[in-house]
């Protein structure tokens, strides 16, 4: 068992091992170990370890919590709901509304494979033609996330589908009012004008709110597979073009650079340009990308203010110990970007 005094307060292994003996029916959970897993930059994510094997436990930070983020009841029930569907999902093991660890959080099977972030595994993914794969992979499993029909797997109250945009803008903008420490009048501008460009809805679809590399598991032995789509803090029910708009912030070209809080690997040689995703996401969707442009300039805006609020967590210490320094120039670039885009 863990004797670390941070990670005993943070996941209570007293508690929660108990809990995850009754859960399994495996006594072996009793004595679990627990580690943080590096990249969580809003919830925190923990590899629970004993001699029953691996999972893997998400809560809320520390600290303060912004108005309606965090909702581990949440993660946990779309989780669940596209279990039966050809989304790949982990397994929810056991969720908890508060009791365990004094906040909600939830347990889930550990998928074997990669979790792509800066760069490729050695050996992995190393031609074109698997990187081609990789990404084709990537972007079906999105339009496929698109066309469930959320209500025939118990998700028609996951969210209000209707007018998702401008709630979006208003509630990321409610949140930058939230979070921010000094003025970015550039992202005050983008707020503004973007509650003035909402495109027409096409349609309703689960949203992801996050989709990008770092949050899909990729088959240990096949780039062309993913095991499982993870960080589902920010979905619902809502316009799915909004998750294309953050894709193109996530997919850098060659020659381009990443987010700072987002390292990828798109900009590497065999990876597809932005416009073939689109012609991809496209054709497998049937949906019209005129007005994307709008949706990728939200996506600045909404990771502007994600990164804000990383920036607060971290610099109140409400991290689990990650430091991600300095965010400014980050946000006002994004901000810029947004407005280039309007």
């Amino acid at each position: 068992m863990t004797h670390n005094p941070q990670l005993e307060e943070l996941i209570r292994p007293s508690a929660l091992g108990p809990a995850l003996a009754r859960a399994t029916d495996d006594d072996r959970w009793i004595g679990l170990d627990a580690s943080l897993i590096s990249g969580g930059k809003s919830n925190l994510t923990f590899l629970l370890t004993s001699e029953a094997g691996e999972l893997v436990l998400r809560r809320p930070p520390t600290g303060k919590l912004l108005p309606s983020a965090h909702d581990m009841g949440r993660e946990a029930k779309v989780q669940r709901g596209l279990a039966g569907t050809g989304v790949p999902v982990a397994e929810v093991v056991l969720s908890d509304d508060g009791d365990l660890l004094g906040l909600p959080c939830y347990v889930m099977e550990r998928v074997p494979g990669h979790i792509v972030r800066g760069e490729l595994p050695a050996g992995y993914a190393d031609g074109a033609e698997q990187r081609e794969a990789m990404s084709w992979a990537f972007v079906d499993v999105l339009a496929d996330l698109h066309a469930v029909d959320y209500e025939a797997v118990g998700l028609g109250d996951y969210g209000r589908p209707a007018g998702f945009l401008e709630r979006q803008v208003r509630r990321w903008t409610g949140q930058w009012e939230a979070s921010r420490t000094h003025d970015v009048p550039d992202l005050d501008e983008l707020a503004r004008r973007l509650a003035g460009a909402i495109p027409a809805q096409q349609r309703n679809a689960i949203a992801h709110g996050d989709y990008r590399f770092d949050n899909v598991v990729f088959a240990p032995e096949n780039p062309g597979t993913i095991g499982a789509v993870l960080d589902w803090e920010l979905s619902t029910l809502g316009d799915p073009l909004a998750d294309l708009g953050l894709l193109m912030l996530f997919w850098a070209e060659p020659g381009e650079q990443f987010p700072a809080l987002i390292p990828g690997v798109t900009n590497q040689e065999g990876f597809p340009s932005r416009a073939e995703v689109l012609e991809r996401y496209a054709k497998r969707s049937g949906a019209d990308l005129t007005d994307l442009n709008a949706y990728i300039a939200f996506a600045h805006f909404k990771f502007a203010v994600i990164a804000q609020g990383v920036a607060a967590r971290s610099a109140a210490g409400a991290m689990g110990g990650q430091d991600f320094g300095n965010l400014d120039e980050e946000i006002r670039t994004l901000a810029a970007e947004g407005l280039r885009l309007l």
